[in-house]
């Protein structure tokens, strides 16, 4: 038994394929110094019962570069470690049983061909020419991936182990880690035992690669990992005479996907209501494990598995498995540094797909690590994401039964989770509730995506096409953009950064000029040192030494986390102050009428002007009015404290029915923000996005001084952009845009639609996207024909570098 060494440059804890992978890639990176610490043997986890399928395709680019560099890394691995991985490129087919799947799937085969992925819808026919074995009598549509596979996925882990040890990474089993140590907000070092045996590893970074043991692990260091085991079932049949080489299938309507293996064919599903694993902890002793059989829960998968592939019904069943895999709350995993401690990096939560994922997520975060920034956006998966309510173990339980059926349901655009809801509220939450609001979650969240009219049902039904709410959004737009409309943003993130040193701090951090008078409101970005965005916010200063930032629900905890993380020694106070305020957002051309109907305030342009906050009077309470806008509207965002919310809202309630004030959702937020052009981040704009080809350089400020971000922005200015974010609007006021349509400039896919939705005003879909355009002028931008792939069918589409709604923002200083 070798020793363990009192110091490492990195400790990675978990042997599975994540822990393996993130060793690998940190040592080809140079890193020499690295331990690997497995609790019993590697793979034992969930690694060695993992089904092996290798897709390339995802629902986003970076997902898919991902998954792309990890087929690619496995074919290759062999070759390089001597360790056969099983990796075998034989296709995959994804068949739909609906009109609605087909849509999707044609979907995503546009996605793929902008991702430059190798793909091509077939017919019912082609697949029983490739599938010989299949029942295709309800098959409406299917596309096939000729270069997706299959692998083993205990031998990929262990050629990455393999190749790390090759690069001088050590790897130590049955070593158990029983503490993680930290100094000044930072890790410091991990304790272990290996038997009788203890001792303490000194590093500055640790990384989090559990599994299903991430959250415990996490717990013990007071970081969120928000996962939760479920059971997961398949069968393999005996061997099946004539069987031959098969692609992989998936028949997502009926919860499951095929396999083909040594003349073998295993059987997998994804139900609807799954089962959680593992709430009273996971023995200590787990290696290797499986859990109780339970085939009255698979058999209803077994009998469309039979229908669907009749010589399963004659097939003698050699193994029927049921396992443990982690889930997340949404289905996505988690990468990257955790905001509660530096040096703390995780990698888990691979929601049944860690082998496909984990070459390209450990390679993603070896670079991340070795930089000390993202190599591209991983906002999709980053641990930053998660809320800190989220580890509660009864949420997870509930949500997990939802999230991993939700890998092969219909992923319709604004589809809702069930389960594990109502968590966080506004003051307001009845009244809307009352008022026929129909909510949706984001953060955990209730927000009012919609209002339900008297008779109507309170409930999606769900389509690629118009769904039951469209007209009702479309009243409420238009009420935004005629008359006056009321929206509850109370779930937007709220930080005040005080203390004498808070200006320099922010002018730091921050790209526009931040030294302006108490009661300014500016719009910002915090960049990173690409002139990348970070975040996008505005922040108020409300005095000398106190400023009030505004972010999206969304992103809180990342932009703490980033604020946190650059505070030197200034003398600066950060505090989430989102629970304390609740905001109502009045928006429209009519909203001056109400809102001096209940305040005795000055309201004008002169008294009170667009870019300004200020207290006021309001019914008997007060605010803090601040003049701005998502809508491209006159209009005042609210804050109000929480114990007078209610009344708040009662007040202009009843100030503006003579006016007909309507209630407003977020579906209408957003439909009247993209008829503006205004960016979403996350989607338009992330970390990846320079400032000035996303179009907000007016937010820039050069001139102020040093600040993160400055020399690559002086730098663009300098070299021109590279690409431009364009605003489209579909010619036929038919087709809907939702994200990632591909953009079709003459004739070629350039890109993909970055954020979409209906202008209701101007009469059509309206989609954001990014179009390349070194060295060409605007003129040259706009001359070009373009055009919106949905779905295979490609719809004609009108560009603008300005906003098509308002471009010169008249309405907004009304």
């Amino acid at each position: 038994m070798s020793s363990l060494p009192a110091k490492a440059r990195a400790v990675i804890i978990g042997g599975g394929v994540s822990g393996c992978s993130v060793a690998y890639h940190l040592a080809k990176l140079g890193w020499t110094d690295i331990v690997l610490l497995e609790r019993k043997q590697l793979t034992s986890g969930t690694t060695w019962h993992a089904a092996g399928l290798i897709g390339q395709l995802r629902a986003s680019q970076n997902m898919t570069r991902l998954a792309k560099y990890s087929a690619d890394l496995y074919v290759k691995l062999e070759a390089e470690t001597e360790v056969a991985t099983g990796m075998r490129q034989v296709g995959s087919i994804t068949v739909a049983l609906t009109e609605e799947r087909k849509h999707e799937i044609y979907r995503q085969a546009s996605l793929a061909r902008a991702f430059d992925v190798d793909v091509r819808e077939i017919s019912p026919q082609e697949v029983k020419e490739m599938y010989p074995h299949l029942n295709i009598s309800d098959v409406v549509g299917a596309v096939h991936l000729p270069l997706d596979g299959q692998c083993d996925p205990a031998n990929i882990a262990m050629a990455l182990a393999k190749g790390a040890r090759q690069r001088g990474a050590k790897i130590f089993e049955n070593v158990k880690v029983t503490d993680i140590h930290k100094k000044n907000g930072r890790v410091s070092g991990v304790s272990w035992a290996r038997g009788e045996e203890q001792g303490t590893i000194e590093t500055d970074v640790v990384i989090n690669c559990a599994g299903m043991w991430a959250r415990d692990l996490g717990s013990m260091s007071g970081v969120t990992v928000p996962l939760h085991a479920c059971e997961h079932f398949y069968l393999v049949t005996e061997a099946i005479q004539g069987l031959g080489r098969l692609p992989v299938l998936r028949v997502p309507d009926e919860c499951a996907y095929y396999k083909e293996d040594a003349g073998k064919m295993m059987l997998g599903a994804f139900e609807p209501v799954a089962k959680p694993w593992g709430m009273n902890g996971i023995s200590e002793d787990f290696c290797f494990d499986q859990l109780p059989e339970d085939f009255e829960h698979f058999e209803p998968i077994l009998e469309m598995g039979v229908n669907r592939m009749p010589m399963l019904g004659t097939a003698g069943i050699h193994t029927f498995f049921n396992g443990p895999e982690s889930f997340t709350p949404d289905d996505r995993y988690y990468l990257g540094e955790a905001p509660e401690l530096g040096g703390y990096w995780v990698a888990a939560g691979y929601n049944s797909i860690g082998i496909a994922s984990s070459g390209g997520a450990g390679m993603a975060l070896a670079q991340w690590i070795h930089d000390g920034e993202a190599p591209f956006d991983l906002w999709e998966v980053d641990i930053r994401r998660a809320q800190p309510f989220q580890k509660n173990r009864r949420y997870l339980k509930e949500r997990v039964s939802e999230t991993l059926g939700l890998l092969y349901a219909d992923h319709f655009p604004y589809r809702q989770m069930a389960t594990s809801r109502n968590i966080r509220r506004s003051p307001i939450h009845e009244h809307l509730k009352a008022r026929g609001a129909v909510f949706g979650e984001v953060a955990g969240w209730e927000r009012a995506n919609w209002f339900a009219n008297d008779g109507q049902e309170r409930e999606y039904r769900y389509s690629w096409k118009r769904q039951n709410w469209f007209d009702n959004q479309r009243a409420e737009h238009l009420a935004v953009r005629n008359g006056v409309g009321l929206f509850d943003m109370t779930s937007f993130g709220k930080i005040r950064v005080e203390g004498r040193d808070a200006l320099a701090f922010l002018q730091r951090l921050c790209a526009n000029q931040l030294d302006v008078e108490p009661g300014r409101i500016v719009y910002t970005q915090m960049l990173n040192n690409r002139g990348g965005i970070e975040s996008d916010l505005t922040i108020t200063r409300l005095s000398e030494t106190a400023f009030f930032a505004v972010v999206p629900g969304a992103t809180l905890q990342r932009d703490l986390a980033w604020m946190r993380k650059h505070l030197k020694d200034e003398f600066v106070v950060i505090t989430d102050v989102t629970a304390a305020e609740s905001v109502l957002c009045l928006m429209g051309p009519k909203s001056r009428e109400v809102i001096e109907r209940i305040s005795p305030n000055d309201f004008s342009n002169a008294g009170h002007p667009f870019g300004t906050a200020r207290e006021i009077e309001i019914g008997m309470g007060l605010a803090r009015a601040h003049r701005v806008t998502y809508v491209g509207e006159l209009g005042w965002e609210l804050y109000v404290a929480s114990d007078q919310t209610a009344h708040v809202f009662e007040a202009l309630e009843e100030a503006g029915q003579a006016l007909g004030l309507k209630l407003c959702g977020l579906h209408t937020l957003d439909s009247c923000r993209i008829e503006k052009a205004f960016r979403h981040f996350g989607h338009d704009i992330t970390d990846e996005d320079h400032v000035l080809e996303a179009g907000l350089g007016f937010a820039v400020k050069t001139t102020k001084g040093d600040f993160i971000g400055r020399d690559a922005v002086l730098q663009k200015k300098e070299n021109g952009l590279d690409r431009r974010l364009v605003q489209f609007r579909l010619a036929d006021p038919e087709p809907l845009l939702f994200h990632n349509e591909a953009i079709v400039r003459d004739g070629e896919i350039v890109g993909t639609i970055t954020s979409g939705n209906y202008g209701h005003y101007l009469g059509g879909a309206i989609g954001l996207g990014y179009v390349a355009c070194r060295g060409e002028s605007t003129e040259q931008v706009l001359a070009s024909s373009y055009e919106i792939e949905i779905a295979g069918e490609r719809v004609k589409a009108l560009a603008s570098l300005t906003p098509m709604y308002d471009p010169k923002a008249e309405r907004v200083r009304m």
